[in-house]
């Protein structure tokens, strides 16, 4: 979606960002594989997050704009050219953040980019500007949003979930390929813990903590509400809370203490 692609671009690249970083600590003279990484990067960013957003900006113009347009004739050209070049653009920033945190001896702020796009991302999704953002997302077409109805298991077989479920095959395995194999000193086993673990941050760090806010914004309102999710947020991203745990099998043996 154009209002949370921003976030998920700089998630991906700070994902790999730190992931590189991590893996120049193993090797003699890392300038060219880090300007390889870097490349590869941009590649992935370029050839295959940034495409399926435009695809699907193209096929789906209601529900890729949170039905904030109705149909091509509703999107200025340039805002699509502005989506299309953050896709990218975005993602470089989340990668030289992280690596440049992660120079400074910040390994676990590196890290912690990644979980905060996400974070981001999901909350938008969630929440949205008013409170709709997961009605908004589970209505596939804009008729379906104007309507009300909501009906998620509907959604799980409309033409946008469908499209969705094909992108992830391709996007989804590329990418943990990529950042595990970045992060990980060994393969095999090694490799696959550390993908499994890529998607526990996403889902249980970034998906449940945004799930979290958004329920703590609705039930308690304007006032109450930012205040609990500023407590939930410290709760939850400490480094010695739940996010400094996960963040351990990532950054165990980098040679500066993580802080």
């Amino acid at each position: 979606m154009v209002q949370v692609d921003v976030f998920w671009s700089y998630a991906i690249g700070a994902g790999c960002g730190a992931a590189a970083a991590r893996a120049s600590l193993r090797e003699p003279d890392p300038a060219r594989p880090a300007e390889r990484r870097l490349t590869l990067t941009v590649l992935f960013l370029g050839c295959v997050f940034a495409p399926s957003g435009i695809w699907l900006l193209w096929q789906f113009p209601g529900w890729e704009t949170m039905h904030a347009a109705a149909g091509p004739t509703d999107l200025p050209g340039w805002l699509v050219c502005t989506f299309a070049i953050t896709n990218i653009s975005q993602g470089v920033l989340g990668y030289l953040a992280a690596q440049a945190l992660w120079r400074r001896g910040h390994r676990y702020l590196s890290w912690l980019q990644m979980p905060l796009g996400y974070l981001a991302m999901f909350f938008v999704l969630a929440y949205g500007w008013d409170g709709t953002g997961y009605r908004r997302f589970f209505a596939p077409t804009t008729a379906d949003w104007r309507t009300g109805g909501f009906h998620p298991a509907g959604f799980l077989t409309s033409d946008v979930a469908l499209t969705l479920y094909a992108m992830g095959a391709v996007l989804v395995p590329l990418l943990l390929w990529m950042q595990a194999s970045w992060w990980s000193d060994t393969a095999g086993p090694g490799r696959v813990r550390l993908a499994g673990l890529v998607l526990v941050t996403v889902f249980g760090l970034g998906l449940g903590t945004a799930a979290a806010a958004a329920v703590l914004l609705t039930e308690l309102g304007p006032i109450a509400g930012p205040t609990a999710v500023t407590v939930l947020l410290v709760a939850v991203l400490h480094p010695r809370s739940v996010g400094g745990r996960l963040a351990r099998p990532f950054l165990a043996g980098a040679s500066v203490p993580a802080h």
